[in-house]
């Protein structure tokens, strides 16, 4: 079979269930997610785009279907190796960096090393000040991120997500609260760091100059996916 990070068979997902409320927002998802793949997830507001996002990254389980992540079946996990596998295999990138404004950029890199170790050391430290230099960042290492710029913070951001080296990258509008320029810079990082280090990203956004120079856009419209983005999965998909 192909090498895919991230597969989805026939996800659904439903609120309420088992009352006369109960609403089921996702119908069934079949995707896939190639290692080093670039993808845009793009659809109206209201489509699902949020809920199979926060699935994919194992922050809600799905009332149906099948997720696997690394070739883990999620299913079959408990709570705690859910945490544990969205800690080592998955980054995310938010509209809002949620940085935090009194820690310095270095720092805020090195909090999801701090969640597995528990303590500071040396190299945390290097790992940090590296994806910091990755990102462009050194001169600003130490300063807070109250005092950095929107760019600036949203690259701190990016590098925090990539501290624990993930398979996957989850960006939800991770240009949204930027200016045109700063947009098109931190997505540019992105596709750097993408091509650099093999990682898979998998990017939610409404901006289709964006969407369009991504490998591959998945659409969701109404809780399924578009006929053609399911037409191309089809096509693309290795066989075994």
């Amino acid at each position: 079979m192909a090498d895919h990070v991230l597969e989805l068979q026939g996800i659904r997902k439903a609120y309420n269930v088992g009352t006369e409320v109960e609403t089921e927002v996702l119908h069934g998802i079949d995707m896939w997610l190639g290692r080093g793949e670039f993808c845009a997830l793009i659809g109206p507001s209201g489509s699902g785009k949020s809920t199979l996002l926060n699935i994919i990254g194992l922050l809600d389980r799905p009332t149906g279907g099948k997720l696997t992540i690394e070739g883990h079946d999620t299913g079959a996990l408990d709570d705690k190796a859910l945490t544990r596998l969205r800690g080592h295999s998955i980054g995310f990138v938010f509209q809002y960096h949620h940085l935090i404004s009194a820690f310095t950029a270095l720092e805020n890199v090195m909090m999801p090393l701090l969640v597995q170790n528990e303590f500071p050391n040396a190299a945390m430290q290097a790992r940090a000040g590296e994806l910091l230099d990755q990102v462009g960042l050194t001169p600003w290492k130490n300063n807070k991120a109250l005092s950095m710029s929107g760019g600036q913070q949203q690259r701190v951001a990016i590098a925090r997500a990539l501290a624990v080296k993930p398979s996957i990258v989850l960006a939800d509008e991770p240009t949204g609260n930027l200016d045109t320029k700063s947009a098109d810079s931190a997505f540019e990082l992105l596709r750097d760091v993408n091509r650099a280090s093999g990682t898979s990203f998998l990017i939610v956004t409404h901006n289709m100059d964006l969407a369009r120079r991504c490998d591959r856009i998945i659409e969701v419209v109404d809780g399924r996916l578009s006929a053609s983005t399911s037409a191309a999965l089809e096509i693309a998909a290795p066989s075994a």
